[in-house]
């Protein structure tokens, strides 16, 4: 048989629990906060690049290859005149109008066929 002063105990127990404080517990965690949380808020969006649209290499009149990467936008291509050498980015301020880099660097066309003008070198037709 059960004790009933033993019911009655876990009753007044259970009843005294009852009147606990009923807030939420404090949430501790071992992370500070951002610093720039606000700054980061208000911050203006960031325009991601643009992706490669298509990677070309091309023929030129006097028997040279340029490799070119056309970025989506039509307004950025990277050339190269050796494979594994350096990029040079060059910009149309508007889709259609010719990609110019400083120092003499001037491309026209499409990823088909393209003049190039390149420093100190007269400009070549270059073809798929």
């Amino acid at each position: 048989m059960k004790n009933p002063s033993l019911i009655a105990a876990a009753a007044v127990a259970l009843l005294s629990l009852a009147a606990c404080n009923k807030q939420a517990p404090e949430e501790v965690s071992s992370t500070a906060p951002d610093p720039m949380a606000s700054q980061l808020a208000n911050a203006a969006p960031v325009e991601l690049p643009p992706a490669i649209a298509e990677t070309v290499t091309l023929r030129c009149g006097d028997n040279s290859l340029i490799y070119l990467d056309f970025f989506q936008g039509n307004k950025q291509v990277q050339l190269k005149t050796e494979k594994t050498g350096p990029a040079t980015m060059l910009k149309a301020p508007e889709a259609g109008q010719p990609f110019e880099a400083a120092g003499g660097y001037k491309l026209t066309g499409t990823s088909k066929n393209v003049n190039v003008t390149l420093p100190g070198k007269p400009a070549k037709n270059c073809h798929a």
